[in-house]
């Protein structure tokens, strides 16, 4: 006894966790949610909204395992995401602990030595505010999509799946699809043509491309613009015409500028832009991306179970970037 237990929601968070905190602490996972709205059945109450929540049946073990690891500690950490989901997930370990069990709320921002110990020093009670916006959530998306999938399944050819289904996420996205073709076909095609040339200074080895900004002192745009007297090139026949006059013509710098652009770097990865720049450049499904992510994570790349991860965490949507992390890349950087 005098030990506590940490409960999170990934397994591969432990191994870091057992790595910060030794031997005091034990660590078991849940591995996502374990209690939910029923597979088979409505599951609300419409008259109260009150849910139905039953175990998971593919949950048994685990929850056995937390059962029996809470009777072992005097005092239990839920430590799921710090977000709803996460929230909720805390609040349902909770109800399937022996009653009584003394717990605490903690949240890591982030898995690392600092920000895990300074949570630990803060623990909290479960904010129930914010469980009951993933239930309201939740609930919305049984009665919607309960009542609608099955009218779509019937009147809607159904997918590659098998299956189309209706819900919070597919209406919305559904719509702003619709919008958007709507504005597709509402669009009428403008033709214009931009002329551009490369040059070379006579006696001078530099090429650089000039684009035809302005004709006869007329800003060359692609369309006409209320109030704006501008140039247009509607069509080919126009651009032929421009491009035999330059080619007769004679052309001289005016003026060199040379100045400083501050450019910002672009935002820390979230899961979903290292999905996107891995498919980008690699070719690589979210799968294979977020395996290799873990892999970072784990350090298991490295060929060492026990080696360093080389990086803190890679599911997020926060661009954040741990204190700790800023002062560690700030030490190698000599500006």
């Amino acid at each position: 006894m005098g030990k506590k237990l940490i409960i999170v929601e990934s397994p591969a968070k432990i191994k870091t966790l057992r790595k910060f905190l030794g031997p005091d602490y034990l660590f078991e996972s849940s591995v996502g949610h374990i209690r939910d709205l029923p597979e088979k059945g409505f599951g609300i109450d419409l008259e109260t909204f009150d849910p139905e929540y039953q175990t998971l049946s593919e949950k048994k073990d685990v929850i056995e395992k937390l059962r029996k690891a809470a009777q072992k500690v005097d005092t239990v950490y839920l430590s799921p995401d710090p977000d709803r989901e996460g929230e909720a997930i805390a609040w349902h370990i909770l109800a399937i602990l022996p009653e009584g069990t003394p717990y605490k709320r903690v949240s890591f921002n982030s898995i690392t030595k600092e920000a895990v110990n300074e949570a630990l020093k803060q623990p909290r009670d479960i904010d129930m505010p914010l469980v009951n916006a993933q239930q309201a959530r939740r609930l919305l998306d049984r009665i919607v999509g309960y009542k609608i999938s099955p009218i779509l399944n019937r009147r809607i050819q159904r997918g590659r799946d098998g299956a189309v289904s209706a819900g919070r996420v597919q209406s919305v996205a559904l719509k702003l699809v619709v919008d958007r073709e709507k504005e597709i076909e509402a669009f009428v095609p403008v033709e214009y043509w931009n002329l551009a040339s490369v040059l070379q200074i006579p006696s001078d080895p530099t090429i650089f491309s000039a684009y035809l900004y302005s004709i006869d002192g007329k800003r060359v745009e692609k369309e006409a613009a209320e109030g704006k007297d501008v140039a247009l090139i509607p069509n080919k026949a126009t651009a032929d015409a421009l491009v035999d006059k330059l080619k007769k013509g004679r052309y001289r710098i005016s003026s060199v500028e040379r100045k400083e652009k501050k450019r910002q770097p672009v935002p820390p990865f979230i899961t979903s832009t290292l999905q996107q720049e891995a498919s980008r450049h690699f070719g690589f499904s979210s799968a294979r991306t977020m395996s290799i992510a873990q892999s970072l994570y784990e350090g298991l790349d490295l060929g060492n179970e026990g080696a360093e991860g080389l990086i803190t965490y890679m599911r997020t949507d926060s661009v954040r970037v741990a204190p700790e992390a800023l002062e560690a890349v700030l030490s190698l950087i000599h500006i």
